[in-house]
C-alpha cells in the first residue's frame, strides 16, 4: 500500500509542479516572456518555456533567471537561426527537410 501511495505522489507531482507558476502564472507573447520562480519550476523552466514558444514557432531562450521567491525567470522567442520571413513566405517554408509551399 505504501508503494502505491509514492507512485501515485511521484505521478501527480509533475502535474502539480506545472500548475504551480505562482498567483500570476506565466506572462508572455511572441516575443517571450516571464516565469515566477519556485522550487517545482525551477526543475522544468526550460519546457514550460518551450512549450509556450513553440506555439508561436519559435524556439526558446532563457535570458534570466533568479533563484528566489518574487523573483522571475526570463526567456525570448526567437526563429531559428537562418530563417528568412520572406523567402519562407515566396518559396515555401522548409519543415524537417520537406518544403511545404504557401499558399497564394
Amino acid at each position: 500500500m505504501r508503494k502505491l501511495m509514492l507512485v501515485a505522489a511521484l505521478t501527480v507531482l509533475p502535474a502539480s509542479a506545472l500548475a504551480h507558476f505562482g498567483p500570476y502564472g506565466l506572462r508572455g507573447n511572441d516575443i517571450g516572456g516571464i516565469i515566477p520562480w519556485s522550487p517545482e519550476v525551477h526543475l522544468i523552466y526550460r519546457e514550460i518555456a518551450a512549450a509556450h514558444c513553440a506555439g508561436y514557432n519559435k524556439f526558446a531562450r532563457i535570458t534570466s533567471v533568479h533563484a528566489r521567491y518574487g523573483d522571475y525567470i526570463g526567456f525570448e522567442c526567437r526563429f531559428p537561426r537562418g530563417y528568412d520571413p520572406v523567402k519562407a513566405a515566396v518559396y515555401g517554408v522548409v519543415v524537417d527537410e520537406t518544403v511545404v509551399r504557401a499558399k497564394n
